[in-house]
């Protein structure tokens, strides 16, 4: 587990009756790119604003296990918890995680607009508050491909043509609707065919033909570092990152958006924290969740804000000087054939495929 502070001194509140040390709150994300843009946009602004320390923990792929952990020991070591939305729902629906009135604890956007409105229908939970819309897509070698890039998410199936290693993330997710898609399940019943047993084992047995060719990541920051070492001809990762090892650190990368997969990152606070830590945790997302905020964040990586009001703030890189509107997943031509995530099936069948695709991995 990292841990790293985001303020580097404590700063001192001063008040009438004397010095007062500042207060620390944890932080869970990502880690990498992601964790850095939220430090800019987020942490050090809020800690500039109130002497609060923060302490940033990238563990947000344990968030699920570590949370029922330490409610089951009653110690909650968390304040805030960056979560993907279907992980939101479970938190919620096992009451991990506190429910947030959107109109209440969350700011209104510029012009009045209730949270509600300006967030929509992105607050997919009651306990979920949205920062972004990121996609889960391929990167692949531009000089590893020869004169046919692929443009096709089959191309991942296709040794023959890209002959490889590819890295595929350590989990069903993704990988099982791409399998499916690319055994010509329609992409309107991919869902219905993967709630059934037989469909189950339809993915798998399509991710067998390439699962010897398969190097399996478990941290977002794997599959740049692959393709940057040119260990892998392809592999999946966030957008944001391949944004990352592409325009910032000038790979031979390129991007292939075909059925990339939309999902939805935000925060949760985790049930059962002091009523002073629960204010604070509150404050800190009434002011990381604002308008201006949400668009800040993509100064620093290509992920859309959550907030409908973000989206017209949104400008270029705060450091390469670039537009940053076609590198979103949500651009008109990157988004020609997205698949859209399923948040309620996989928080309703994620534990059982998980067991039986980590049985498989084992095989």
């Amino acid at each position: 587990m990292k841990r790293t502070t985001t303020m580097l001194t404590a700063v001192a509140l001063a008040t009438a009756a004397g010095g007062v040390s500042a207060e620390e709150m944890t932080i869970v994300s990502w880690g990498g790119a992601y964790s850095k843009s939220q430090l800019k946009a987020y942490h050090e602004p809020y800690s500039e604003k109130t002497g609060v320390t923060i302490l940033n923990d990238d563990s947000s792929a344990e968030a699920v296990a570590k949370l029922r952990a330490m409610n089951e020991a009653g110690n909650i070591t968390w304040d805030v918890v960056d979560v993907v939305a279907a992980d939101a729902i479970r938190l919620c629906d096992e009451g991990l995680a506190m429910e947030i009135d959107p109109d209440t604890q969350l700011a209104p956007a510029p012009d009045g607009t209730p949270a509600s409105e300006d967030f929509g229908d992105l607050l997919v939970s009651e306990c979920f508050i949205p920062q972004i819309v990121y996609s889960t897509t391929f990167g692949y070698r531009t000089d590893m491909v020869g004169d046919n890039p692929p443009t096709d998410i089959c191309a991942v199936f296709d040794l023959e043509t890209y002959p490889g290693k590819r890295s595929l993330e350590k989990r069903p997710i993704n990988n099982m609707e791409w399998a499916l898609l690319c055994d010509g399940v329609p992409k309107d019943e991919v869902y219905d065919v993967l709630a059934t047993d037989e469909g189950q084992d339809r993915a798998l047995k399509k991710l067998d033909t390439i699962k010897d060719s398969v190097v399996w990541w478990s941290a977002g920051a794997d599959t740049p570092q692959l393709l940057a070492d040119g260990e892998v001809v392809m592999g999946s990762t966030y957008n944001g990152r391949l944004f990352s090892v592409i325009e910032e650190q000038k790979q031979p990368v390129a991007m292939l958006w075909d059925a990339q997969v939309f999902d939805l990152d935000g925060w949760i606070i985790p049930a059962g924290l002091s009523e002073e830590r629960k204010q604070r945790a509150l404050d800190y997302i009434m002011f990381a969740t604002d308008t201006q905020r949400l668009a800040d964040q993509a100064k620093y990586i290509s992920y859309g804000p959550a907030r409908a009001s973000s989206a017209p703030l949104v400008g270029k890189h705060a450091e390469l000087g670039i537009d940053m509107a076609p590198h979103m997943p949500t651009d008109p031509e990157n988004a020609k054939n997205t698949f859209l995530y399923n948040y309620e099936f996989w928080a309703d069948y994620r534990d059982d495929i998980d067991a039986k695709f980590q049985a498989w991995l084992a095989q």
